[in-house]
């Protein structure tokens, strides 16, 4: 029996100083059944040509240019529509994957059953080298605690199309991953990591925390917009997620000694 389809989902924007490592790392999966579509958002570097070399020696890689520059929600939802396969994952063009990823991750949804899982990830800096931070997750992580925290990191997430159909990305132009594993949540209550680290997220300097502000604004914007709650409830909802960020979450952020 043949293996499921992955369809891999990565926007890319001037991402030329990463691009081909990222690629790398989903050619290095143990697991080889996927196709990966990469939606350019116009970049103005070389990263269209680094992705054609790539596409040009492997099928597997599908490229797609966006005529404008349109924001990484719409480049998502390009690439979802494109996506053919029986299972949607997450891959943002800077960021790694562990070359078993793909095949714990759907081994542990087979094995339990589960039509939606992400994984623990480790934080390496900008050139790649580890900053020794493993962000980790509830066990069983509901609805509630989603709600007022995105304990999901976007590289790890995959969900089961033939389940949930394809879950439309918001058009918007962050947190639309969080809004999406809301919708999967609201849908089946709650879910399970893979408890280890199958990733590795790349913090880059010109985007840490690019500025906390920036991050409630568009946090606010998530209760507002995709929750509807008018200004006093959304200002409520701001005051649960910064409780959350400050005293709940840091229990899921571990000090550990990484090397890649």
């Amino acid at each position: 029996m043949e293996k499921p389809l992955v369809s891999i989902i990565t926007p890319s924007f001037n991402m030329a100083k990463f691009i081909a490592e990222t690629i790398q790392s989903v050619q290095n999966q143990t697991y080889q059944h996927w196709e990966l579509i990469i939606v350019d958002d116009c970049s103005s570097d070389e990263t269209v040509c680094i992705i054609e070399e790539r596409a040009n020696n492997d099928s597997r890689i599908q490229l797609f240019q966006l005529q404008k520059n349109s924001g990484t929600g719409i480049a998502r939802s390009t690439a979802l529509a494109k996506a053919t396969g029986k299972f949607i994952a997450f891959l943002d063009a800077d960021d790694l994957w562990k070359p078993e990823k793909l095949e714990k991750q759907l081994d542990f949804m087979k094995a339990n059953s589960l039509p939606f899982t992400f994984s623990f990830y480790d934080c390496i800096n900008e050139v790649g080298e580890p900053l020794n931070k493993r962000i980790e997750a509830p066990l069983h992580l509901s609805y509630q605690q989603l709600f007022f925290c995105n304990y999901i990191g976007n590289l790890t997430g995959i969900y089961d199309a033939n389940y949930f159909g394809k879950i439309a990305v918001p058009s918007i132009r962050k947190r639309q991953d969080w809004m999406m594993w809301l919708t999967i949540l609201k849908k089946i209550q709650f879910a399970q990591p893979v408890p280890e680290s199958l990733a590795y997220y790349r913090i880059r300097e010109n985007s840490i925390s690019a500025s906390k502000l920036d991050l409630v604004k568009h946090n606010f914007s998530v209760y507002s917009t995709h929750h509807r709650l008018n200004l006093i409830g959304a200002t409520l909802c701001m005051i649960g997620f910064l409780f959350t960020q400050l005293i709940l979450k840091p229990r899921y952020s571990k000090t550990i000694k990484a090397s890649i």
